[in-house]
């Protein structure tokens, strides 16, 4: 689990005495690395009582076409290209900003697969 509370350290590099420890709601859950493959979604429960979707793996992406404006639901195939990590392509993660071949081109991926519970992208050249 990540911590995600007040630092123990000072911008200066001191340390900093904290009035109280660390809280259940400062805590974060690991991030979800969703792959190319048979759809398989992840129901996580938020506090608020909300909830949020998880894409663990997926092979359709809503593809739109900026110059007709049209979106359609297509099957991708691979990752070409992320610029958030090369070793990203070779295992097919899909993250925002992921290139990903389809049956229309390649598109690039504009939401967070991870977070939002499905890909949306839109065609490059």
């Amino acid at each position: 689990m990540k911590y995600q509370g007040k630092s123990i350290r000072k911008a200066t590099g001191g340390r900093l005495r904290l009035n109280r420890s660390k809280r259940k709601f400062e805590l974060g859950r690991d991030f979800t690395m969703p792959v190319i493959g048979a759809q398989k979604l992840k129901v996580i429960n938020v506090t608020g009582n909300g909830s949020k979707v998880r894409v663990l793996k997926d092979d359709i992406v809503n593809v739109t076409d900026p110059k007709s404006g049209k979106t359609q639901k297509v099957k991708m195939t691979t990752v070409t290209e992320n610029p958030a990590n090369k070793n990203y392509v070779r295992r097919n993660y899909l993250t925002k900003g992921a290139v990903v071949t389809t049956e229309l081109g390649k598109a690039k991926i504009t939401n967070r697969p991870g977070q939002d519970g499905c890909i949306n992208a839109v065609l490059v050249a």
